[in-house]
């Protein structure tokens, strides 16, 4: 755990910019971006195809370094970190959950939720605590043996949040968890990060969907690299 005061924010992006080189040619997706995020937030991050939300969200989560600027999250400055730093930086403080599952399907529901426990030192009956407990945090305590193809999408999506709170992160980033599955059954996904966002976990999730987003107390509008907008729940810009 981090020794910062509880009420500084959990993200911080100051001056972030990102750009890649393709070839000759090279391409910029953020630019000069800077944003707070409280600790406890669900955040919304909106934005037209090739607004720099994926970007974004890879940065927050570590999986990605920015050109220029600073990105700290859980109190560590992440560009100050090697890749290996990053990597274990990841293990203890980020959950990941995205729109196709990401499951394997040779395993269990148990084993894919296991598989973040195994970067840490937990010993085989530790993880397995944790496996049980995560699964019935989502309510499949039953389909624990049971292997992906064997599970109905929404069963699957609830896999990978176990498998995504497992290692119990203080952030849980979110790339279009719902995009794969029925109105109804995406309702139940997103009610469920928002009853974790009270619970004190912050989201941060990428989606094209207004509906998904009025689930989230934040909205931040992306266009061309640049924020333009961003709303409380309550409708106003913030």
């Amino acid at each position: 755990m981090s020794d910062r005061p509880v009420d500084d924010p959990i993200i911080r992006l100051e001056n972030v910019s990102k750009h890649y080189v393709r070839g000759h040619q090279r391409v910029e997706v953020l630019h000069s971006l800077s944003v707070d995020v409280e600790r406890g937030d669900f955040l919304a991050l909106m934005g037209p195809s090739g607004s720099g939300k994926t970007t974004l969200l890879n940065l927050i989560g570590g999986l990605d370094r920015p050109s220029a600027g600073s990105v700290t999250v859980c109190g560590q400055r992440l560009e100050t970190l090697s890749s290996g730093g990053l990597a274990a930086w990841r293990a203890r403080h980020v959950g990941f959950i995205f729109q196709f599952y990401h499951l394997l399907p040779v395993l269990t529901a148990a084993k894919n939720v296991e598989l973040p426990l195994l970067l840490t030192r937990l010993n085989a009956a530790q993880r397995a605590r944790h496996v049980e407990a995560a699964l019935a945090i989502v309510g499949l305590s039953d389909r624990a043996r049971h292997k992906p193809g064997e599970l109905s999408g929404g069963q699957q999506q609830r896999v990978a949040i176990a498998r995504a709170l497992v290692a119990d992160p203080e952030l849980i980033v979110c790339d279009e968890p719902t995009g794969d599955l029925d109105r109804d059954t995406a309702d139940q996904v997103l009610g469920f990060l928002r009853e974790l966002a009270d619970l004190g976990k912050t989201i941060v999730m990428v989606t094209h969907d207004p509906k998904a987003a009025d689930y989230a107390t934040h909205r931040l509008h992306l266009d061309k690299g640049q924020l333009v907008e961003a709303v409380g729940r309550d409708g106003h810009r913030a």
